[in-house]
């Protein structure tokens, strides 16, 4: 089946909404935090450890599992459900992140997209049909619209014409579209613009898609004020029946404010990024358990977390592990750092369904300093 936005509740003091989407794996409430499972695996976590993080909605990336092990392959594994033994809804990007890092202006064109692969250097094509069709065959819950990802520095007048070819290219894309059991996102975009975000969002709305996302506030040299006027001045133009979801976005700030903006879905890979460098996300603020201080200390990450990691270690024991590159180090930072994102949802939602949630974001933002 597609899946089915349900709002249960509008915060009085935000545009905060509580919700939840029903998918052909179950239930998810909403506002969620969604780890990044690029080729088909959480990085160094197993699917049942994502359970015990309560983890509900993963990401696997289209352009990845194109490349290897190829969507023929998945496809006759049964899809990527059973391919990567995940019992809960998956979402598919549609690639195009990936492929305009690759991608020089010039190879942008009306059909598609000409680039390079980043293994072996052959070339490659991708349009907005064969995007689809990948997304089809991974058998993902969501799949993505194939869209342009211009730089925030891009000007005016190409951020317009980029708009209008991946409004062009979301429609071709939606006429491809053949998985019954998949529904299919567009994407909004627009940079820093006002009036080019409010036309990218209305004339999305109008292909009628299953949920909506707002692109384009993840990318290098993009500030956060210009990431927070990018969801703004796009909200007021999406249904309130759809979910909305906020791409690669991960920052605990940047998730209280996107929630407060109307934010249904939030993505990133820095949890597990993070984690394999030797950071944690701690209610004051990030820890580097590299640090010499936590030598002798016999203390969880976080006292107050609940997750695997700070239930039996402590931060000696992971500095230990990292410092001498063990990988379990970064694993039980990556289980910490997702439950943490996890659990910030979590309290969001009861913060949304008491009317208290600003209450919340400055008791948050007073910790986390």
């Amino acid at each position: 089946m597609k899946i089915k936005y349900n709002l249960l509740h509008e915060e009085k003091n935000t545009k905060a909404r509580l919700g939840t989407i029903e998918t052909n794996y179950g239930i998810v409430e909403t506002p969620m935090f969604m780890p990044v499972g690029t080729r088909a695996t959480v990085k160094m976590l197993t699917p049942e450890e994502l359970y015990d993080a309560n983890s509900g909605v993963i990401l696997a990336n289209t352009y990845h599992l194109w490349l290897r092990p190829g969507e023929d392959l998945v496809d006759k594994a049964g899809g990527l459900h059973k391919f990567m033994n995940y019992h809960g809804p998956i979402l598919t990007d549609s690639g195009g992140f990936q492929v305009f890092s690759l991608a020089k202006p010039k190879d942008i064109t009306e059909e598609g997209v000409h680039f390079k692969s980043h293994i072996d250097g052959s070339k490659l094509f991708l349009t907005p049909e064969k995007s689809i069709e990948i997304q089809n065959k991974l058998d993902s819950d969501i799949a993505m619209s194939f869209d342009e990802c211009p730089p925030a520095s891009a000007s005016y007048e190409y951020m317009k014409n980029s708009i209008e070819r991946t409004l062009r290219w979301a429609k071709r894309g939606k006429d491809v579209h053949s998985n019954p059991r998949q529904s299919l996102f567009g994407i909004v975009q627009g940079g820093a613009y006002e009036d080019l975000r409010k036309f990218s969002a209305i004339e999305t709305v109008k292909l009628d898609f299953d949920g909506y996302s707002i692109g384009g506030v993840a990318n290098d040299g993009e500030s956060k004020e210009d990431m927070y006027h990018a969801i703004d001045y796009s909200i007021p133009y999406l249904p309130k029946d759809k979910p909305r979801y906020l791409m690669g976005v991960g920052e605990p700030r940047d998730i209280v404010e996107g929630v407060i903006r109307g934010i249904d879905m939030f993505d990133c890979v820095l949890p597990t990024r993070i984690a394999r460098h030797g950071n944690a996300f701690t209610r004051h603020g990030k820890l580097n358990i590299k640090n010499s201080k936590y030598k002798e200390d016999f203390t969880p990450i976080e006292e107050s977390c609940d997750c695997y990691a700070c239930k039996n270690y402590t931060k000696a024991y992971i500095r230990h592990l990292v410092n001498v590159d063990e990988a379990l180090g970064g694993r039980l930072l990556s289980i910490h750092n997702i439950r943490f994102l996890i659990r910030l949802t979590e309290e969001l939602r009861e913060a949304i369904k008491e009317d208290c949630l600003l209450e919340y974001r400055d008791k948050f933002y007073q910790d986390y300093h």
